[in-house]
């Protein structure tokens, strides 16, 4: 059962950390609508880190004030977002969460080299593993966030996270 108090959360954690998987299937248990963070990125984000290039907090900035609003938006409209975004710093998810009130970060947690192995064997996707290791140093682990141990199954991530909410 989650929370009444609980009007959103963001799913946070480095590339390949399990962000959007966990999320479509915790917003589809619980009813919430789903949005993930790299489908809001501007296409010069995107051809800067499917090059290979770390974004910088400048190219950030404009895609997080979106998300700000786009949680805001979700949750002035009756709705409960759920957001995957890695937030790697402080800074990030203080701006997400401006104005957000009851929304929860969860951290989806795991080690290097589980999340290379990861992304080394998934298809399709810009941000490459050679840019995983950028993720980690960029990474501010959150004090007061859900944190997530990822080695879990994805069922038993689902119930740890409905039984923490």
């Amino acid at each position: 059962m989650v929370s009444k108090a609980t009007k959103g959360l963001i799913l946070m954690g480095v590339s390949g950390s399990g962000k959007t998987t966990i999320g479509k299937r915790l917003a589809k248990l619980l009813d919430w609508e789903f949005y993930d963070a790299d489908d809001f990125h501007p296409v010069e984000n995107i051809q800067k880190m499917a090059s290979g290039i770390p974004l910088n907090d400048s190219d950030r900035l404009p895609w997080l004030k979106n998300l700000q609003n786009l949680l805001s938006t979700s949750i002035k409209n009756g709705k409960n977002p759920i957001l995957a975004c890695s937030a790697l710093k402080n800074s990030y998810r203080t701006l997400l969460l401006t104005g957000n009130n009851g929304v929860k970060t969860v951290y989806l947690k795991g080690s290097y080299e589980l999340i290379l192995n990861r992304m080394q064997n998934r298809t399709g996707h810009y941000m490459k593993a050679n840019m995983l290791q950028s993720q980690f140093d960029l990474l501010e682990e959150p004090m007061d966030a859900l944190i997530v141990d990822i080695e879990q199954e994805p069922e038993k991530i689902l119930k740890e996270i409905r039984s923490i909410l």
